[in-house]
């Protein structure tokens, strides 16, 4: 008798395990089960906080789910990045990024990350926006090739704001002296707000950035646009030509925002929000809203996007080193 309930002990114990073993699975397939965090490497009123918050609606309602957009600025992405990269990889913490974070920002650091670029996984690119060359409207230039005119005549004397030292609009500024053959000052301010005030203020010549806080003042005529950094006209601004047919063909500075997972984040979750992700951007109110915004909706999947910032790597990498930028 004892030898009995000794084995139907050890029966009923392997059929528990297998029920509790069985409902593990089935609740690790079902995704998502509980609210996603997109975490963005920006302060809200950003191109990489828009594309956070107009995907983080639809997708939500398309996985079921609630998103939520948690704003970690600082440190030039670091701080979203580190965050991401700690999380669990089971795709409900998520990694909003700006290309200036993902890609300058590694190329001209003193000091080691917490984090590199092996840490994520892409998931898909959500938004591209061209930067666009602004200066003050009571200068007398109106196109490019009469800034470069002036320029070459005048090394040093065009000073140009950016939102820091090693930040995408100091190296775009550096790829325009590279490629026009100009020689201009660089004016590092702590973010684009500041510079964009001394820029209106007139204590700087021009600068360079995505269009969503600059487009008011263009329309206001405060500040006139000489080209867009992207390979084709900006709806929003259809006046002003690409840098391209203002004859610097390979001033191509675009801006890309994308999502990223922690390493090691299953495929089949990956799959399915890239999936979900192109359904959302492929619906016209979402095209619309980035359009508003001076972007465009750019979706890439995961291997396109892999590929894509390692195209971007070889690029900047070439602009950084030979203009000798590093960052504070």
């Amino acid at each position: 008798m004892r030898q009995y309930f000794t084995k139907l002990n050890v029966l009923l114990l392997f059929l528990f395990g297998q029920v509790a073993i069985t409902g593990y699975a089935q609740d690790a397939g079902k995704y998502p089960s509980k609210p996603i965090t997109f975490i963005a490497s920006s302060a809200p009123g950003g191109t990489t906080d828009f594309t956070a918050r107009v995907l983080a609606q639809p997708l939500g309602l398309a996985l079921g789910q609630t998103i939520v957009v948690e704003n970690k600025a600082g440190a030039s992405g670091a701080i979203a990045a580190a965050a991401v990269k700690k999380a669990e990889p089971d795709g409900y913490t998520l990694l909003v990024q700006y290309s200036g974070y993902h890609v300058i920002t590694p190329l001209v650091s003193k000091n080691p990350l917490p984090w590199e670029l092996k840490d994520f996984q892409p998931v898909a690119n959500v938004i591209s926006a061209p930067q666009i060359v602004v200066i003050r409207a009571d200068l007398p230039f109106k196109t490019m090739s009469e800034l470069v005119a002036y320029a070459k005549a005048n090394p040093g004397k065009l000073n140009y704001a950016s939102s820091g030292n090693g930040s995408l609009q100091h190296v775009t500024g550096a790829m325009l002296e590279q490629q026009a053959g100009i020689k201009m000052t660089h004016v590092p301010y702590k973010g684009t707000g500041p510079a964009l005030a001394d820029l209106l203020g007139g204590q700087v010549d021009l600068t360079f950035g995505t269009p969503p806080p600059f487009i008011p003042h263009i329309q206001t005529g405060k500040l006139r646009a000489l080209a867009t950094t992207g390979k084709k006209r900006i709806p929003s601004l259809p006046d002003v030509p690409t840098a391209t047919e203002a004859g610097l063909p390979k001033l191509d500075a675009t801006s890309w925002f994308a999502v990223f997972a922690p390493i090691n984040t299953p495929a089949p979750i990956i799959n399915q929000l890239t999936t979900e992700i192109a359904k959302v951007m492929a619906a016209p109110a979402f095209k619309d809203r980035a359009i508003e915004m001076g972007a465009e909706a750019t979706y890439m999947n995961p291997k396109q996007l892999g590929e894509f910032i390692k195209g971007e790597n070889t690029r900047w990498t070439a602009v950084v080193k030979t203009a000798k930028i590093e960052a504070d």
